[in-house]
């Protein structure tokens, strides 16, 4: 794929999840001259994610979907990924 790893993220994301919800936030900044930064640019992404296949899905078993997802860029292409994942209806009432 061509282009920015987030945009990289979103597609993988979409294809495979198809969230009725997606941002992918490049925390890179926030962490520059940190363990992890290597100057790209592109080293630490939030990734909040709604999605109907996360119904009756555990929190952890979402993640692991997320990373599942991703494939290598979680660990070697990206030094941090923040996932918070839910279903639709899980933000409601509370």
């Amino acid at each position: 794929m061509t282009g920015s790893v987030a945009q990289e993220i979103e597609e993988l994301l979409r294809s495979a999840l198809h969230p009725t919800h997606l941002d992918v936030i490049n925390d890179s900044a926030l962490h520059h001259g940190h363990s992890g930064d290597d100057g790209s640019g592109e080293s630490h992404f939030t990734v909040v994610i709604e999605s109907p296949a996360f119904e009756g899905v555990s929190r952890l078993q979402r993640q692991r979907m997320v990373n599942a997802a991703l494939g290598d860029i979680p660990g070697e292409r990206v030094h941090a990924l923040a996932i918070k994942a839910r279903a639709p209806g899980d933000h409601k009432g509370g």
